[in-house]
């Protein structure tokens, strides 16, 4: 226990962004793990699947760690306003969001999916700065301008093997389109928890939005498929599986995040914030061996130089970064379920 104690606050916060950035390559790895045990023809692993399963293992594992913030008296004190604020972060955040980014990994590359979330920041920024009258300086709004310009590139830029679509005149894949409308999803649910959700218990929101955003992904699922969708839903090598991936990555990576929270500064946690990219990208690669592409690499690179110029400017103005554990979880993004 002492050993872990010493452990210094930045480590944890690279070894959580380290597992939260694999979560899209063990994703997809479970998928073809799953094409490989097939049970009647069909992919026991399939995204719905493992969405679904991951998030009840995901509850459970939450419902042993916060069971004691279940306090009845402290639940009837949420106000209206507060209960329909968590409904909607637990259906753009939980259900939708994920859903998309699921359903992305189907039709693109997993550095896609990555590079493409990172419109997520700049997009938060800006809703900050229009809705909620947020201050920051010069260098932050050219980094985020410049990450936006990295995701354009990597979504516009042609390459043979997307699927693609015609949106305003305008050639897109389909799984980029479905990530950055992830991202948007993403984005939407951190304003409204930046706003409405600062008095909420971090346990209690994390138990909240998983089991609604569990029940609302199975609800839109059945009404859109039947419930054959969830044929194999039961099968033990599913669960099996889903429990590892729940474990590692939603509970070890949320402990490794929350523990670096409480040990590191503000400018410690946008600096491991800032290598996500960078750890999902190495992740794709030596999970699935997924060299990045020429778009990929342009992208990439423009997107590191947005993050780069962010940190500068975060480093001059650190009180505006100034965040509590429960913010800090509440905006890290995208963590595998």
């Amino acid at each position: 226990m002492n050993l872990i104690q010493r452990i210094p606050g930045r480590a944890y916060l690279l070894l959580g962004v380290t597992i939260f950035g694999a979560a899209n390559a063990v994703t997809r790895q479970l998928t073809e793990l799953g094409a490989e045990n097939l049970i009647d023809g069909r992919n026991p692993i399939s995204f719905c699947n493992l969405l679904f399963v991951g998030n009840i293992w995901a509850f459970l594992i939450f419902l042993l760690l916060y069971y004691q913030e279940l306090n009845f008296e402290r639940i009837k004190q949420i106000s209206r306003k507060d209960w329909l604020a968590l409904t909607s972060v637990a259906l753009l955040a939980g259900a939708l969001g994920p859903a998309l980014f699921f359903s992305a990994l189907e039709r693109t590359t997993v550095n896609n999916v990555i590079l493409i979330s990172r419109i997520e920041p700049p997009l938060v920024l800006a809703l900050s700065i229009f809705l909620l009258n947020e201050r920051v300086n010069r260098w932050v709004i050219i980094g985020a301008i410049v990450s936006f310009i990295g995701v354009g590139l990597t979504v516009f830029l042609p390459d043979p093997n997307r699927e693609m679509m015609n949106m305003a005149g305008f050639q897109i894949g389909i799984g980029e389109f479905m990530v950055a409308m992830g991202a948007v999803s993403a984005a939407v649910a951190t304003i409204i928890s930046k706003v409405s959700l600062r008095n909420i218990s971090l346990g209690f929101f994390n138990l909240y939005r998983n089991f609604l955003s569990t029940i609302i992904f199975f609800i839109i699922v059945v009404s859109l498929f039947g419930f054959s969708h969830f044929m194999d839903v039961f099968s033990p090598f599913v669960w099996q599986w889903m429990l590892l991936y729940s474990a590692v990555i939603v509970v070890g990576g949320q402990f490794c995040w929350f523990s670096g929270l409480k040990k590191s500064s503000t400018s410690e946690i946008s600096l491991a914030n800032s290598f996500a990219p960078l750890a999902g990208v190495l992740a794709s690669y030596l999970i699935l061996g997924e060299v990045p592409t020429t778009a990929q690499y342009l992208g990439g690179s423009v997107i590191i130089l947005g993050i780069i110029l962010n940190q500068i400017g975060s480093s001059k103005v650190q009180s505006q970064f100034n965040q509590s554990a429960a913010e800090g979880d509440r905006t890290v993004g995208y963590k595998g379920v």
